[in-house]
């Protein structure tokens, strides 16, 4: 019997944004945010942890300007849902400490320099990008969905559509594949944190019902996948009353998969919130994604992943490598040469071409950095696929 290839099951997760991991990555992002409101020249790699009641804001900042630590953390905080007492984490009672460092100056002569775009690297490190057609915004399957269920699960909470849930939260998505192409949705697990007054069995109802179909059908029809036969986990233990970080201690860049492709294609294992964009884990992952969904989106290839590396304080990739998987119209080399003459992969060149000295994090830190087509995500432009055409030749 003939082994039919492209058969398989995929699983991609999301979380909320008051899973205590994605706290973390806000309150960086949020403070990464307001020091470039006022210095655009600023380093920083703002790291956060939380606990029950409590928040440290860590890390290596050098900047000309003052910002207020507490305040800037506890409106996050607010922001995000964690308002009551009762909830083990709010924004009013929880100790917001600080202990900040200036970056090293041993890492500072290297990516301060007199010549803007011979500033070197902020570290070592390879950064992946990653684009496939199987959906509008060129992201995987799996991460699509699971971000499309997190994000209506937060949305109606903040509409008190279902007034008992909370903000922690995650979901996690199987498609199964067929030939390569998604087919149908196998299944879903959606975990919410909720009031300890309210019964399962109203709860696992009122998630389907009122969170996941309506999801799945709008996305179903759309790719005419079959979601019919899906099997369903809701809150698998049966109860989720203590969640955020009284139940969790969250980090800032513990999430780095649902960052990013949900574990499709490759990572190189540096986190992105709360870094200024000389880091290039952050600056050389939004490029890498953004030559990668130019690729597909000129229809030159039907996925692809980018790679670039770096050394500390040399301004030209050590190397860049693009994988089109057999997919694509040209070889891996030839459209390769053809990116590198349509873009500048140097540090201040990808800043200065996405832009990316602005105060735009804290809406990355959720919801995913790649495949929400935002104003401020420049990252995610096709503005440059007639440039990589036009250089194949």
């Amino acid at each position: 019997m003939k082994k039919t290839k492209g058969n398989y099951l995929f699983t991609s997760e999301s979380v909320t944004e008051g899973h205590p991991d994605k706290i973390a990555d806000q309150c960086s992002d949020a403070v990464l945010d307001e020091i470039l409101k006022d210095d655009t020249e600023a380093h920083v790699a703002c790291e956060t942890l939380v606990s029950t009641g409590m928040v440290l804001i860590t890390g290596e900042i050098t900047t000309k300007t003052y910002v207020n630590i507490p305040k800037i953390v506890r409106n996050t905080i607010k922001d995000i849902g964690y308002t009551d007492p009762e909830y083990g984490f709010d924004y009013e009672t929880a100790a917001v400490l600080s202990s900040i460092d200036e970056q090293s100056s041993d890492i500072n002569r290297g990516v301060t320099r007199e010549k803007h775009l011979e500033q070197g690297a902020g570290d070592q490190g390879m950064m992946f990008g990653y684009a496939i057609d199987e959906t509008p915004t060129l992201m995987p399957m799996p991460i699509y969905l699971a971000h499309k269920l997190t994000k209506k699960l937060a949305d109606e909470r903040k509409k008190e559509t279902l007034n008992y849930l909370r903000p922690d939260g995650k979901a996690q998505v199987t498609i199964k594949y067929e030939n390569f192409k998604p087919k149908n949705i196998n299944t879903v697990v959606l975990s919410t944190q909720h009031d300890k007054n309210i019964e399962y069995y109203n709860i696992k109802n009122d998630i389907i019902k009122k969170i996941i179909t309506p999801v799945l059908e709008k996305e179903s029809e759309k790719f005419n996948l079959d979601f019919e036969n899906t099997n369903y986990h809701i809150n698998p233990t049966g109860r989720f009353i203590q969640g955020g970080p009284k139940a969790d201690a969250g980090l800032t860049g513990r999430k780095i998969i649902v960052d990013t492709y949900g574990g499709i294609g490759s990572h190189g294992g540096g986190a992105f919130s709360g870094k200024d964009p000389s880091k290039v884990d952050r600056s050389g992952a939004y490029a890498a994604r953004y030559i990668a969904k130019n690729i597909v989106a000129a229809k030159i290839a039907k996925k692809v992943s980018v790679q670039i590396a770096y050394a500390i304080g040399v301004p030209e990739p050590v190397s860049i490598y693009i994988n089109q998987f057999g997919s694509g119209k040209y070889s891996n080399e030839k459209i390769t040469r053809a990116v590198k003459k349509s873009f500048d992969f140097r540090p201040a060149a990808i800043i200065d071409r996405l832009k990316l000295k602005r105060p735009i994090y804290k809406k990355t830190a959720v919801y995913g950095h790649f495949g929400r087509e935002l104003p401020e995500f420049t990252w995610e432009k096709t503005d440059l696929k007639k440039d990589i055409l036009k250089n194949i030749g």
